[in-house]
């Protein structure tokens, strides 16, 4: 077998939630703002001999105030006027960037403060109002993360994965590949709503815990019966508890690792097979799909382009060696077929 071909590989990334509150983050931006309106007084009082006031002659320290905050903020209006070399230098050099910076600050904080959640508030409305058909993903912990970047190589749009987290740290993470995100406890039902349960493809729960998970489970069964809901369970007395809370599929990585290991000990090739299996970079891949009308009467291993492995019929699953493995209307079919087939 060739070997594989690597995807492409996350540049690491520090991040730690800043401990600034908004309204630190707000005094700091009017400190800086003060410190450049003050190096820009400072320099027209003590040079104010270069200032001419055309209303009265005389500049005082109001009116080097004043002229300072006209300057700063605008272009001023011409009563008065820097009028030697060295105050228009002072201007041009000084003045001119200290009210370039200060406008930033001011719009900086405005797009920050207001603009920016309002602007967030809405295309999230409206990302929320268009959701359908797509997969939620509970937890985006390694393994929500490993689940989202799967569905994204087997051709998923990360417009069409919603992330559901209560930590920042990984809502940033997923809102920087594209995905959308909400924030909140998924345990409760108006978390689950906003996610768009009921109007979901399916749903991916991975929070890390397996009460947590159990919880999820039972709280999307109660709201959307016929989303289907995979779990990942890390201990194995739990899986009964998942299976009972309504999951479609549970997953248990610690005992399928376990399984693999022990296998691959009777054959070296075993692991690799199956991760070509699951993996969307393998040789082969499984597909699941209901049987075709053209198929109906013809054995399981008749199958083609890919090669029938099981069908499911009533909640039974039939292997393509048993004699009943010939496919009826209404069966599901297992199939493995070289990887990139439609």
């Amino acid at each position: 077998m060739p070997p594989k071909t690597p995807g492409p590989r996350k540049t690491p990334r520090f991040y730690r939630r800043s401990g600034v509150s908004p309204a630190m983050a707000l005094a700091f931006r009017v400190l800086a703002a003060l410190v450049l309106i003050g190096i820009a007084l400072a320099g027209h009082w003590f040079d104010r001999e270069g200032l001419r006031d055309n209303t009265d002659g005389a500049v005082s320290f109001l009116d080097v105030v004043y002229f300072t905050m006209i300057t700063v903020t605008t272009v001023g209006y011409g009563d008065i006027v820097p009028v030697t070399d060295r105050a228009r230098m002072f201007d041009t050099f000084v003045v001119t960037p200290v009210r370039v910076f200060v406008w930033l600050i001011f719009l900086g904080s405005a797009y920050s403060f207001l603009l920016r959640k309002t602007w967030e508030r809405w295309r999230m409305t409206s990302i929320q109002r268009r959701l359908s058909d797509h997969t939620i993903i509970c937890g985006f912990s390694a393994t929500g993360q490993e689940a989202a970047a799967e569905l994204i190589r087997r051709g998923c749009p990360p417009g069409e994965i919603v992330v559901v987290d209560q930590a920042e740290a990984a809502l940033e993470d997923a809102a920087e590949q594209g995905i959308a995100t909400v924030h909140g406890d998924a345990t409760h039902n108006a978390v689950l709503a906003a996610a768009g349960i009921g109007r979901a493809r399916s749903l991916i729960v991975t929070p890390g815990r397996d009460d947590t998970a159990v919880l999820i489970a039972l709280t999307a069964r109660r709201l959307a019966s016929q989303v289907p809901v995979a779990v990942a369970i890390q201990a194995t007395e739990n899986e009964v508890l998942a299976s009972d809370a309504g999951a479609t599929v549970i997953v248990n990585p610690v005992s399928f690792g376990g399984q693999l290991l022990a296998g691959s000990s009777r054959g070296a090739h075993i692991a690799d097979y199956v991760s070509d299996l699951v993996t969307s970079h393998g040789r082969i891949a499984l597909r699941e799909r209901p049987a075709e009308p053209g198929e109906l009467g013809c054995h399981l291993r008749d199958l083609r382009p890919g090669q029938g492995l099981r069908l499911y019929r009533g909640g039974r699953a039939i292997g393509f060696w048993e004699e009943d493995a010939v496919v009826r209307d209404g069966d599901i079919v297992i199939e493995v077929l070289p990887q990139g087939e439609p």
